[in-house]
This record gives structure tokens, C-alpha cells and sequence, in this order.
């Protein structure tokens, strides 16, 4: 589901889920601080911290294809961090067990995470709590481990909850067209116009995520919606929809 907003202010997502209680998988945007308080009505709104979004700051720093590149054309090498190497490796081992699990029931993903993954979180989190002590304050390392660190019970929930996911990749990915193509929304021209665009975006993704052809199912469906059951405008979700073509012929049959 997406919403539309004018800009980044914390009101927005707090008008969107205002009705929402649950888990929530973000990144640290300040925006978000009021969801989690502890009295919110209607409920607690729980936050999970993104691995992807963590990893990033010391991918950076720690990016030796991208050094080895920049070294064969000529450029200036990035300075690299044996701390941040580490980090990424010990990282990335959690992300290597979770594709082991990739759409397991949530409780067997809780109980592999509890033997395999919650020994190199524990571990994790002692290695940045000895090299953070070595850093100053300003150091960009010390701010990626912060990050990291000040929000401690949202990035090891995923060993508790099976339900929750290591990253919010998922979400990032049916973001990007958004980001690559920002330039084309300004025909949205007004707060409805943008508003009808997430609307659109949300039919769009939803169909992309049912392995739907967007483009064909929206012309099916607007095509036929007006004279459809409305007891059984069910069946033109993009995970029930059948093509009409398809549809006539296996009535036929």
C-alpha cells in the first residue's frame, strides 16, 4: 500500500497508520519516534530494525570490488576499514543463514535463527561495543555502529519474531521505480493528483508481487469492472484474477 505525502514531515506516516498496531520494519527516520511510544491508542506499534540499511555505512567503507575498479581505471583508491570488513562479514553470515530460510512458517524461522543466527548477533554486538570505545565521536565508523547499537532491541528482534524479515528490501525494491523515475511524477500537479498516484502505485506493485502483468490486468479489469457482480469484484484481485479470454474459455469447457 502506498501513501502519498507533500513532504517528509513525522505527521504523515502517523496520520497513515493512525489505526495501526503491529510490527513495523523501517529505517531510523525521525519521523517514525511517535509510532513507537508505549501509551499510543490503538495500540503498540513495534519497531524492526533493517540489516540492509546497517550494513550500508560500513559497505562503503568496505568495498573491495568497487576499490579494485576504481585501481584498474586510474582512480584514487577508497580508504578502506579492516573494522568495517568485519563488520560486513559478520553481516553478511546472518543474511546467508536467512536464505536458508527464505518463506519458512514464522516458528521455524525462529527456532534456526535461535541456534545459528543469535551466537553471531551476541558475538556482533561485543566486536562494535570493543572497536566503538577505540573511536571518537565523529568518526564515520562510530556513527554506523551507533546506529546500530541505540537501537539494539529493534535490529535483534527478528531473532524472537519469526515473522519479521532480517532487511525491508522488498519494500526498497517496489520503491525504486518511485526514485528512478521522481522527475516524471511532477505531473501529478496537486495533493489529489498525487494521492490518485499511490493509489495507482499500490494496484500496480500488488499485481507485480502476484507474478501479474500490471499493464494487462488493469486493462482487463477496467474494461469489465462496470458490469461485474458486485458481490464478486473479489474474484479481480490481482491474486484471483483470471484474464477474460482465460475465464470465457474455462466456462465454455
Amino acid at each position: 500500500m502506498f501513501y502519498y505525502s507533500r513532504d517528509r514531515k513525522g505527521e504523515h506516516p502517523q496520520r497513515h497508520l493512525a489505526s495501526y498496531a503491529g510490527l513495523f520494519q523501517a529505517d531510523a527516520f525521525d519521523g517514525y519516534r511517535q509510532l513507537y511510544l508505549s501509551d499510543r491508542s490503538p495500540g503498540p506499534i513495534v519497531e524492526a530494525g533493517c540489516w540492509v540499511h546497517a550494513r550500508r555505512p560500513f559497505f562503503a567503507m568496505a568495498d573491495l570490488e568497487e576499490n579494485a575498479r576504481r585501481q584498474a581505471a586510474g582512480k584514487r583508491a577508497i580508504i578502506l576499514s579492516p573494522i568495517a570488513i568485519e563488520v560486513v562479514r559478520r553481516i553478511d553470515a546472518l543474511f546467508d543463514i536467512e536464505r536458508t530460510i527464505n518463506g519458512k512458517p514464522a516458528e521455524e524461522r525462529r527456532t534456526v535463527r535461535q541456534e545459528l543466527s543469535k551466537p553471531l548477533v551476541e558475538a556482533l554486538e561485543v566486536y562494535m561495543g570493543e572497536q566503538r570505545a577505540k573511536l571518537s565521536r565523529g568518526h564515520d565508523l562510530a556513527k554506523a555502529i551507533d546506529y546500530i547499537l541505540k537501537r539494539w532491541a529493534a535490529f535483534t528482534l527478528f531473532l524472537d519474531d519469526g515473522r519479521v524479515c532480517l532487511s525491508n528490501n522488498a519494500a526498497e525494491r517496489a520503491l525504486r521505480g518511485i526514485a528512478l523515475g521522481r522527475k516524471s511524477w511532477l505531473f501529478c500537479g496537486s495533493d489529489r493528483g498525487g494521492e490518485r498516484a499511490a493509489a495507482m502505485y499500490s494496484l500496480i506493485i500488488t499485481a507485480k508481487m502476484n507474478d501479474v502483468d500490471p499493464q494487462a490486468w488493469l486493462a482487463d479489469v477496467l474494461a469489465r469492472i462496470a458490469m461485474y457482480p458486485a458481490h464478486r469484484l473479489d474474484e479481480l484481485l490481482p491474486w484471483n484474477w483470471t484474464p477474460k479470454a482465460s475465464a470465457t474459455t474455462a466456462a465454455a469447457a
